[in-house]
């Protein structure tokens, strides 16, 4: 007696099923790997970037009008993974972190300032009555101008030499011959944040990495307690002056605008804020 089944019915099945998976399945697969990133513009819209610096158009900051949102838009189509980096709280909280960064820097901001000290970011442009015209004279790779200060300028108050020569030469001005376009072009300006907040500077990690995980702690960053968190941004930034000081009021101020900001755009802050334990690099 022969069977009745038939080995060509569970073929059909089977392929049947597989047709149908694929046609209600592509389109999802296809939408989950195209789809674009949310752009800093869509992150931080206008009124919102209106709301964190509250005074920087104030008659009192000598930046006033410099600091524009259109600027801050501009120059971070130059840094395509700047807070387009990981899940949407990731992203929020890079940028939160930046902002907060470069509004310790340009502060106008004191105790009982209005809308608080933490609501006039982006107050200056450049450094007022330098002591110094940060000139390393043994940097040799990048050698100071006659007559040129290398002072804080623009968001991050980019400093030094060593750092105005590589500036210039990743966004295509001359760092050392006219470093003063930090301070008198906008865009630029936000362009040289973006770079030194971009750029890793062994044996520093970049702020960017820190702030989306990418950062792996050496033998050397354990040892002296260099945990990933917004304290380490610090750290990378300043910390020479400012880590290693339990309570140290500069890196609060740092705090208080990152808290605010992280409020502002409804994410948490993640863990290990300060960097009152960790060494400096």
């Amino acid at each position: 007696m022969t069977s009745s089944f038939s080995p060509i019915l569970p073929f059909f099945s089977t392929l049947l099923f597989f047709s149908f998976a694929l046609l209600f399945s592509a389109p999802f697969v296809a939408e989950a790997w195209s789809k674009p990133h949310i752009p800093i513009s869509s992150l931080i819209t206008k009124t919102l970037f209106d709301s964190f610096f509250l005074h920087k158009d104030d008659t009192a900051c000598p930046a006033k009008d410099f600091y524009t949102y259109n600027s801050f838009i501009r120059a971070s189509k130059s840094f395509p993974a700047f807070g387009t980096t990981g899940c949407l709280a990731t992203r929020k909280r890079e940028v939160a972190a930046f902002l907060a960064q470069i509004s310790h820097e340009t502060t106008g901001g004191w105790a009982t300032a209005p809308d608080g000290p933490f609501a006039w970011g982006l107050c200056f442009k450049e450094e007022i009555s330098p002591q110094t015209n940060y000139c390393d004279s043994t940097n040799t790779q990048w050698p100071c101008f006659p007559g040129k200060s290398y002072k804080g300028r623009g968001p991050i108050q980019l400093s030094w030499n060593y750092n105005y020569g590589p500036a210039g030469k990743a966004l295509g001005f001359d760092g050392l011959r006219n470093p003063e376009i930090v301070a008198n072009n906008s865009v630029i300006a936000f362009k040289t944040g973006l770079w030194f907040w971009m750029t890793e500077q062994k044996p520093k990690p970049s702020c960017h990495d820190v702030m989306v995980g990418k950062y792996v702690a050496t033998e050397a960053d354990i040892a002296a307690n260099r945990t990933s968190g917004f304290g380490l941004v610090t750290n990378i930034i300043n910390g020479a002056l400012e880590c290693g000081i339990p309570g140290d009021a500069r890196v609060n101020d740092r705090i208080g605008f990152f808290e605010r900001y992280t409020k502002l755009l409804n994410v948490d802050t993640g863990p290990n804020l300060d960097c009152a334990y960790q060494e400096h690099f």
